[in-house]
């Protein structure tokens, strides 16, 4: 059977040398297919010795029709939200400790990755969070960012907890006080939404989660909600210092009293290809421990 993908990009995990024997050996089998192949500018300053054409970002959206990232999945998120206007999908080679989203084990490449490239898998798209951040009243924006696991607001470096008056679809929700508020996807809800007490949240559900962090009282839990809603977090006026906003824990925006945040689903979905046997569940199986003994 013809390659499904022609022409391939690789993006490795940032700032780490390690990944260079994972990328030869991707890039050996994909030239024994016959494929093109552009390595990451990122990656090529780091692994000068892979004889490999270069191309950045853009280039790697608008020439290729897959994108394979070799790292862990803070590595997949930052491909995700860079490359994700140009509909590349997206396939992970796990290098890293959990992976949830990077699902092909490196010691496997040769079967799973020959398996894809003969159209042996299976396509899922899912949505990324885009999160506005303006000044107090409206008065322009401060910074704007999508996020495909979370988009989190929280105190910044005083020791009290923070209060955000919460809005949804224009409708008052209530004033949070806690240490900060988490809006996750459904692909974040496996991540820091999960560890502050959040419901796992299948892939496939058009929702959205919002998961307090350690709330001033019990009885703030989690809510779950339509995925096409219009969030806004306002920063309370009677607040003591600055909030930092952080999306998918790599973007850190620092807010004022009467900030606000809004958040909205991006319309544009990232396409991610996994193995024919792709199994959601399992992996949280393994990766949770779900029946191991204590």
């Amino acid at each position: 059977m013809a390659n499904s993908f022609n022409t391939i990009g690789i993006i490795g995990k940032f700032r780490d040398t390690t990944v260079g024997e994972t990328i030869t050996v991707v890039h050996e089998l994909l030239k024994e297919r016959g494929c093109k192949v552009l390595l990451d500018e990122v990656s090529a300053m780091l692994l000068p010795d892979l004889k490999i054409p270069v191309a950045d970002r853009d280039e790697i959206g608008e020439q290729c029709d897959l994108a394979i990232v070799v790292g862990g999945d803070g590595t997949f998120l930052n491909v995700a939200r860079t490359l994700n206007d140009y509909h590349t999908p997206l396939l992970g080679i796990n290098l890293g400790r959990l992976g949830f989203l990077t699902d092909i084990h490196s010691e496997k490449i040769h079967g799973r990755l020959n398996a894809i490239l003969d159209g042996e898998y299976v396509e899922e798209q899912r949505f990324l969070l885009h999160g506005r951040f303006e000044y107090e009243n409206g008065q322009g924006e401060i910074s704007s960012s999508d996020a495909f696991n979370d988009i989190v607001v929280h105190k910044g470096h005083v020791a009290r907890m923070i209060e955000l008056d919460l809005y949804i679809n224009g409708q008052y929700v209530n004033t949070q006080r806690a240490d900060g508020l988490i809006v996750s996807t459904p692909t974040g809800s496996t991540a820091y939404a999960l560890s502050s007490g959040g419901p796992i949240l299948h892939p496939g559900l058009d929702a959205i989660v919002l998961v307090p962090i350690c709330p001033h009282t019990m009885s703030q839990r989690p809510i779950v909600i339509d995925g096409d809603s219009d969030i806004e977090i306002r920063i309370s006026d009677k607040n003591h210092g600055d909030a930092l906003v952080t999306c998918d824990g790599q973007l850190n925006v620092n807010l004022g009293i009467g900030d606000s945040v809004r958040i909205t689903k991006n319309q544009t979905p990232v396409h991610m290809i996994h193995p024919a046997d792709y199994n959601y569940y399992e992996i949280l199986r393994a990766k949770l421990h779900w029946g191991h003994r204590l």
